[in-house]
């Protein structure tokens, strides 16, 4: 909210200040003295939803806009109130839908703030809508004029009780309330109409919003609904009519990737029938058009259906190829890259960034990697030309991290370019869209430090002159993004004693207290992960035999669904792990969702959670962690999407992640010393852990680990959350 905004807010709240009670000589008939009883009820339920039960609203995570809204509550309802049962021009037989319709709307600010449907900051306007839709209604004027500038949730708020339904302008209040509704919702509009079939406005948005979500369109008119017929009915609009064709073919979403190209004439379905049934073949042409896309988005020209391209094109990468060469891992190079050979620099290129996380690291420098750089002639300045520099920041991040990025940039014919290259990489993110490209940044500079020490200090400096610029220029986003890389960067140096709880507001990164894992009976709940296939299965029965062959530990199979292992002495640990059963069969699911009953059934609550099992298996691990998960094993990572989903899960787990499907050789020391050392009442120290940990898996490989307080692109993501108060980025 601005300086204006808030201002002005406090001087409304101020003219709307009324508290009233019966002793002031209002008089409230009896007949309508239950209708502010509910009133009082709801607006007490409104009051305590900030999870104390009190008469004060407030927001931890913004104490200002909490004041606001506890101001509005307590005292613009009963203004509101007061003018209802004191304005003699109301009708009495309206009074009573105006007080039911105050209730009506504080009970959806109640449930909807919660669901983010509504915001806090907004019940100030609400109130005062409401108050001023009174009078208009009263004096049977429209209320559209008063609506106008409002955005959604406010004016659905305000509008809420059926009293208006007798206002002669209602259909076009609920024309108007569709169209707001699009502006602020715009992904689920074609819900929304398939209640408003018959709205003036629907085959406008079918037009508009269609071109947003194609997939929508496209399910919707197969829907069989007054939507589908108003959706088929369009025949002024060649992109609908085009969607609707495919809709009424059998597969008609192999050829949404291509959606825009068809729409303008560039690509032809007889073209894309001859290459549907060849991987390659589809391949090249995903590839060929998402190069296509790119080069008319630096004009400002954004394709129909990007989107949906990229998570095609994404899909062919990974199912098509990559899992292929992963699952060939210990096969000759010759055998393992046999499918890939066929494709083009371009096509490598794609294949590996948009694999980010799946993509075995021998996959990577083996295979794909130096067969991208031959076939372009070790010229990594043209490829990147070529592509527009599409994905360069997460391919640099990419090479950074798999130790290829001096490789890369060592084939650049002007190293001047190189240079500005890695100046582009660093500048201008305040710029981008959402954090994604500011945790390649972050993530970068973590394995760069390390190899390329000089390269590091490059991106330290360009960091605090982009922090210089943005102050300059005063932009808040800037500002906090450069800032907090900054002081991460810095922390890589521990000369620099850089204490980023103190300076970033964040949790400490470089320990965690031991009763962070208890709950109150002085026990520790962790859960494991297993899965069904072959390596999963050769894991699990490693596991039980090194706990049950421990003298401290033993092992309790009694239940068919997952094991416990328990602590015979010291702290009691428990560890519970799901049998991997056949996941062909989806048995994965149902041993470890009978994990998860227990835990609720009993109320526990996992403080450390393992995954156990390749990277395509890690978005299911990742679903089960709870909020108190403290730490996060993943072995295996799936770059910037997994990351951000964990913290959504757990804002403060610490991550610890691999470049790579994990060694078991690995993975097991790290969970028998964690949980030793909690055994035996230790705070995790994680810098002195890290040296044990090295030593008792020192094999090729534990380079790939990263601890949780190098994980740059974690603290990167807490940290921003913190700063902006931004949950969803």
């Amino acid at each position: 909210m601005t300086g204006k905004a808030l201002f002005a807010t406090i001087f409304l709240l101020m003219g709307a200040s009324v508290v009233w009670a019966q002793g002031d000589g209002v008089s409230i008939p009896i007949n309508r003295q239950l209708f502010h009883d509910k009133i009082l009820k709801e607006k007490k339920l409104l009051l305590g939803s900030d999870g104390k039960q009190d008469d004060e609203f407030a927001l931890e995570s913004n104490p200002d806009v909490g004041r606001l809204a506890n101001a509005a509550i307590n005292n613009q309802v009963e203004a509101i109130r007061y003018y209802i049962e004191t304005n003699t021009k109301i009708e009495q037989r309206l009074k009573p839908g105006y007080l039911v319709g105050l209730t009506d709307i504080l009970r959806h600010m109640r449930i909807g703030w919660k669901k983010k449907e509504v915001l806090p900051s907004h019940f100030p306007q609400i109130f005062s809508l409401y108050k001023k839709l009174i009078e208009v209604n009263t004096e049977k004027q429209s209320l559209i004029p008063y609506l106008q500038h409002f955005s959604y949730d406010i004016a659905y708020t305000a509008t809420l009780p059926r009293v208006f339904e007798e206002n002669p302008n209602y259909n076009d209040l609920r024309d108007l309330l569709i169209l707001k509704y699009a502006q602020q919702f715009p992904s689920k509009t074609f819900y929304a109409l398939t209640k408003y079939a018959n709205s003036k406005h629907t085959d406008s948005l079918i037009k508009t919003i269609g071109r947003q979500y194609p997939e929508q369109l496209y399910s919707y008119a197969q829907a069989g609904n007054n939507l589908s017929y108003k959706i088929r009915a369009i025949k002024d609009d060649n992109f609908v009519k085009t969607v609707v064709g495919l809709s009424e073919m059998k597969s008609g979403q192999i050829y949404f990737p291509f959606l825009d190209n068809l729409v303008k004439g560039k690509v032809t379905m007889a073209e894309l029938d001859a290459a549907k049934e060849d991987r390659v073949k589809y391949y090249r042409l995903l590839v060929k058009t998402r190069m296509d896309y790119s080069h008319r988005a630096l004009s400002g020209d954004t394709a129909v259906g990007y989107d949906v391209l990229n998570s095609w094109l994404q899909k062919k990468a990974s199912d098509e190829f990559v899992n292929e060469i992963n699952a060939l891992h210990e096969q000759p190079n010759a055998v393992r890259f046999r499918c890939i050979q066929e494709l083009t620099p371009q096509e490598l290129y794609y294949l590996a960034v948009l694999t980010d996380g799946l993509i075995y690291t021998s996959s990577y420098t083996s295979g794909v990697f130096p067969l991208m750089m031959s076939k372009i002639n070790n010229r990594g300045d043209s490829l990147l030309l070529t592509l527009s520099f599409d994905h360069y920041r997460k391919f640099i991040r990419q090479a950074a991290g798999y130790n290829t990025l001096k490789t890369f940039l060592s084939t650049f014919s002007d190293k001047q370019e190189a240079s500005k290259l890695m100046a582009a990489f660093v500048n201008g993110l305040e710029k981008s869209k959402g954090l994604e490209d500011g945790v390649d940044v972050a993530d970068s500079y973590a394995s760069l430090y390390e190899t390329l020490p000089d390269l590091a200090s490059q991106m330290l400096r360009n960091v605090q002159s982009n922090y210089q610029r943005n102050v300059r220029s005063n932009n808040k986003r800037g500002i906090a993004i450069y800032n907090i890389l900054d002081k991460l960067f810095l922390s890589a140096d521990a000369s620099k004693n850089i204490d980023l709880t103190k300076e970033l507001g964040i949790p400490p990164v470089y320990s965690i207290p031991f009763n962070s894992f208890t709950n109150e009976k002085g026990e520790i709940i962790t859960q494991m992960f297993f899965y069904g296939d072959e390596d999963g299965m050769m894991d699990f029965d490693i596991f039980v035999r090194t706990f049950t062959n421990d003298p401290n530990w033993r092992v309790d199979q009694s239940n068919s669904k997952y094991v416990v292992a328990k602590s015979n002495s010291g702290v009691p640990v428990y560890v519970y792990a799901n049998r991997p059963l056949p996941n062909t069969e989806d048995e994965d699911f149902v041993a470890q969702n009978a994990m998860q009953e227990f835990f609720e059934k009993n109320n526990l609550s996992p403080t450390v959670t393992f995954h156990r099992g390749h990277s395509y298996h890690a978005p299911t691990s990742v679903s089960y962690i709870t909020p108190t998960s403290r730490v996060v094993f993943m072995g295996s990572c799936g770059g910037f999407f997994l990351i951000d989903s964990i913290l959504k899960k757990s804002s403060d787990a610490h991550i610890i992640s691999s470049k790579q499907t994990g060694y078991r050789d690995i993975n097991l020391p790290f969970i028998r010393i964690f949980l030793e050392n909690l055994r035996k009442h230790k705070d995790v120290d994680w810098i002195p852990f890290w040296k044990e940990f090295r030593a008792a898996a020192n094999i090729t490989g534990m380079e790939d680990y990263i601890p949780p307080y190098k994980n740059l692109g974690a603290l990167f993501i807490k940290a921003y959350k913190k700063e902006t108060g931004e949950e969803d980025i």
